[in-house]
């Protein structure tokens, strides 16, 4: 075990002891004291052993299912998954212009998304639709995301009654009851503590209606150092780390066994401007210690992604996406959402950013892979056949293996090229029809479209904004 994660952990121990967790909803606040968590005022403080208690009841694994199986998600140990973009409300072009995302930009990125087989996981808040209201983004997103994909559903986080409205609409599109959907869980959505140690009444009832209804909750924190919390990147981790442990706590304590994933968002602030800096070093390293914490208590772990806080589609924009990217495949980290098309800071996502993003997953996936050394793979015999100054080009050997050990890029530009750069725009723009032509839309029979719509009419939702969903 790495030595500073038990340093950390203790540190953690005694933040939570000493200067607690201030919880701001009542429902919270009485749990913790009926399990006999100390609480003054809207602040509880821990013991080590009872914050172990109910972390180590926390499982190792939290499953998710899928409409289409091969997409079904078993997160935790060695498994890495991809999640998709989110919470950006720009869409960025090439030249770094932007504009505000529309709801036909989060069902294109959902497409995209769908097409990709790397990903088992989508929907989320993939953008932020401005031509929506506000008020009806946790619905009218995911029965979008319903609609749409037949791989787990993401989702975004809400009060009581919207979450209560996310099961009522999962029960009814996968057709299950709500103990069937506690037994194979559908959704799967992040809380976010609020840093410096405090957890907001939104992500509360988000925890507690996840924990209910036993969906896998990421609990994270987005800490900023040097800002929201300590310069050094130990006591900003070590104050993460004791946030997300008291939420995970609060979590088990409402539901014993609840699935949960331990995640942390955060990076550093720029000393410079104040802005947040999530293509960084920093931020790179916070990822790597949201997996080392993560195992070190036995749960599922979420970080990081391919972020970069370049202001147009350059070269910063892929160097700060493959080291933040490297730094979470590398570490472990079973579901790295953000993977894909963020930009500016979060602030926007852009499509041509997405498919080089898809490319370098495939980069780091297949250096992963590593190479396999056995008879096969090492041919002394054709070695010897071919000698000092031979080639392999056409040998069968090489026609054998050629696909399945080197990996064919879609987007890198290779060998001579006349216009390197309009090829590779070129072959951005031919990746990303590729996707979007592969796609199909979910065979949903009208039943549960008409269901879904009169849910959603119940709520208030306005029909026309229903129709954008349905009919796109």
């Amino acid at each position: 075990m790495n030595d500073n994660v038990k340093k950390i952990h203790e540190a953690s121990m005694r933040i939570l002891n000493k200067t607690g967790m201030k919880f701001y909803h009542p429902d919270a606040l009485e749990i913790l004291k009926n399990h006999g968590i100390k609480v003054d005022g809207n602040v509880a403080y821990f013991t080590e052993d009872q914050i172990m208690e109910w972390v180590r009841k926390a499982p190792s694994t939290a499953p998710l299912y899928a409409s289409d199986s091969r997409f079904d998600m078993q997160i935790g140990g060695n498994r890495r998954y991809n999640g998709p973009c989110g919470g950006a409300t720009f869409i960025m072009d090439k030249d770094g212009q932007t504009r505000p995302a529309l709801f036909s930009d989060f069902i294109k990125l959902i497409k995209l998304f769908e097409g990709n087989p790397s990903y088992c996981l989508n929907g989320g808040l993939a953008c932020q639709p401005n031509d929506i209201p506000t008020e009806s983004y946790i619905t009218l997103l995911a029965l979008a995301s319903m609609l749409h994909t037949q791989k787990c559903i993401f989702a975004a986080a809400g009060d009581y009654e919207s979450m209560e409205t996310l099961i009522q609409m999962a029960c009814i599109r996968f057709g299950v009851t709500v103990e069937e959907l506690k037994e194979k869980p559908r959704l799967c959505t992040i809380a976010n503590t609020n840093t410096p140690l405090y957890l907001d009444k939104i992500m509360t009832e988000t925890v507690l209606t996840m924990a209910k209804y036993r969906q896998p909750v990421i609990i994270a924190s987005a800490a900023m150092a040097g800002t929201t919390a300590p310069v050094t990147l130990a006591g900003m981790i070590a104050v993460v780390n004791a946030e997300v442990l008291a939420t995970i706590a609060l979590a088990q304590m409402c539901e014993p066994g609840a699935p949960v994933i331990y995640g942390s968002q955060s990076t550093n602030a720029d000393m410079a401007t104040g802005a947040i800096a999530i293509g960084s070093p920093e931020g790179a390293l916070s990822y790597k210690y949201c997996a080392e914490m993560a195992k070190f208590y036995g749960i599922p772990s979420r970080a990081g992604g391919s972020l970069s806080d370049a202001k147009s589609f350059n070269v910063q924009a892929g160097y700060e996406s493959m080291m933040t990217c490297m730094a979470c495949k590398e570490s472990g980290i079973n579901i790295m959402t953000q993977s894909a098309g963020i930009i500016d800071s979060y602030l926007a996502v852009s499509y041509e950013k997405l498919i080089t993003d898809f490319e370098i997953l495939d980069f780091i996936e297949r250096y992963l892979k590593d190479i396999d050394v056995n008879a096969d793979t090492v041919p002394l015999d054709l070695i010897h056949e071919v000698g000092h100054a031979g080639q392999y080009l056409i040998e069968e050997h090489t026609l054998d293996y050629c696909r399945s050990e080197l990996l064919a890029p879609h987007v890198s530009v290779r060998g001579a090229i006349a216009d390197p750069v309009g090829q590779f725009e070129k072959n951005i723009e031919k990746r990303m029809e590729q996707l979007l032509k592969v796609y199909q839309k979910p065979d949903i029979s009208t039943e549960i479209c008409r269901d879904l719509k009169a849910l959603l009419l119940k709520e208030g939702i306005d029909e026309a904004y229903i129709d954008m969903a349905v009919d796109s």
